[in-house]
């Protein structure tokens, strides 16, 4: 019986993960430019972590966490998200010593036991930014203005940023009670998950996807109706930094995001065409969330989008990003002595930082001809009896078609300069 992969999961193969290397390659140009460093954490965490972390409130914690007892019988689990993991790390690894703030960033693979849907898995890739030390608003829109950015350098369509701010503690409150006042009437229609929210985290409800609960709260008190003087000057001012950077925004009273760390300004970026859910990136300001799990008080704001969804995206908008790594020069050995010269040959021109390959099936020549051309190849060396004898290398062209005959001494000068001839014409 043919064993399958798990379901919500992928094999990213030859011929798929270059475009994955193209976006990681983005990830770190854009990231390095913008002076954040990499970070990596453990895939998985005490459970404790989320749970405090994430919020148990939450559909992540409450529905979706792959949690599981290690033989210590400690209850750990495959990490839902990246924040609360890089917090762990920032606190374990007093990197709040460092000049602030610290400006981070982490690629990995994410567990959620959830629906599969359209560029949605159980097990998906998040690329995320965390900012620790820094409560300025002009933290706020530089994260923004670098998720606009790499989003621009993949030439995205159709991209609208959508701005709210989920307040503080304090406005947070107040909003609490005018939200379930609203909907202390109508709390029996809403949907049982909500039903158990109105007590625990009546903002969430706000985030539910149910129809039903979402024309129940059409003229729902939001958060920005309010904000305290602080939350709304901070607000104020993000919206001004965003102006000036030139990036169009829409205020979406009803965005609260559905993590329970969230403070202050929360933010998605919305595209059509991947599906029911529109947005392929999202975050905000958790300033509490570093002292909720054992931390200081810190101020903190970041994002995280999954790199499946913004593959999908490109499909659908017929943007070609694979990557294409030209191998320049195949061997075409014919006989054991061509074999033994050709694998010293092909060796010294990696050693020269050349691509080459060399045939390791035994083909004939015509059909090592043809390998060559399915790999890409611009140039074909034959090696064969006759080449050792004149100590020469038939070098064919695959593109023009022509050959040379290159004594076997100036074979990787030839190359080389040919290499770089066509680089220079490019």
């Amino acid at each position: 019986m043919v064993i399958h992969r798990p379901k919500g999961t992928q094999d990213i193969i030859p011929g798929t993960i270059e475009k994955w290397h193209y976006l990681e390659e983005q990830i770190r140009k854009v990231c390095a430019e913008y002076g954040y460093q990499e970070i990596r954490t453990p895939i998985f965490e005490a459970t404790e972590l989320f749970q405090r972390g994430v919020g148990e409130t939450t559909d992540i914690v409450n529905k979706e966490m792959y949690t599981f007892n290690d033989k210590g019988q400690r209850s750990m689990t495959l990490r839902p998200e990246g924040t609360a993991s890089v917090c762990r790390a920032y606190v374990e690894n007093k990197l709040y010593a460092l000049m602030p703030p610290a400006k981070m960033y982490y690629l990995g693979p994410m567990f959620r036991y959830e629906n599969t849907q359209a560029g949605r898995f159980r097990q998906f890739h998040q690329f995320g930014v965390e900012v620790l030390g820094g409560e300025d608003p002009l933290v706020d829109a530089e994260v923004i203005h670098l998720l606009w950015d790499f989003f621009q350098r993949l030439e995205i369509n159709g991209l609208e940023v959508h701005i709210n701010s989920v307040g503080c503690p304090a406005c947070r409150a107040e909003h609490r009670t005018k939200l379930q006042n609203y909907l202390l009437d109508r709390k029996d229609l809403l949907c049982q998950d909500c039903r158990t929210r109105f007590e625990r985290n009546p903002l969430r409800i706000l985030d539910c996807k149910n129809k039903g609960c979402q024309d129940l709260t059409i003229d729902a008190p939001t958060t920005l109706d309010t904000l305290c003087p602080d939350c709304r000057q901070h607000f104020d001012s993000v919206q001004r930094y965003l102006n000036i950077s030139g990036i169009k925004y829409k205020i979406n009273p009803k965005m609260v995001r559905g993590l329970d760390y969230y403070q202050k300004t929360a933010f998605e970026v919305i595209v059509q065409g991947i599906g029911a859910q529109s947005a392929i990136c999202g975050g905000g300001r958790y300033d509490g969330l570093v002292e909720e799990i054992g931390g200081s008080s810190t101020p903190g704001i970041g994002f995280a989008m999954g790199l499946e969804r913004i593959l999908a995206v490109l499909e659908n908008q017929k943007i070609e990003i694979e990557e294409h790594i030209e191998n320049k020069v195949v061997v075409a050995a014919l006989g054991d002595l061509a074999k033994q010269e050709g694998f010293k040959l092909v060796n010294d021109l990696r050693k020269a930082g050349i691509p080459a390959l060399i045939d390791l099936m035994g083909r004939g020549l015509k059909n090592q001809m043809k390998y060559a051309d399915r790999v890409g190849s611009r140039y074909v060396l034959i090696l064969g009896e006759e080449e050792l004898t004149k100590e020469i290398i038939v070098v064919r062209d695959m593109k023009l078609g022509n050959q040379n005959e290159v004594p076997k001494d100036r074979i990787r000068e030839f190359i080389i300069n040919n290499i770089n001839s066509r680089e220079n014409e490019i």
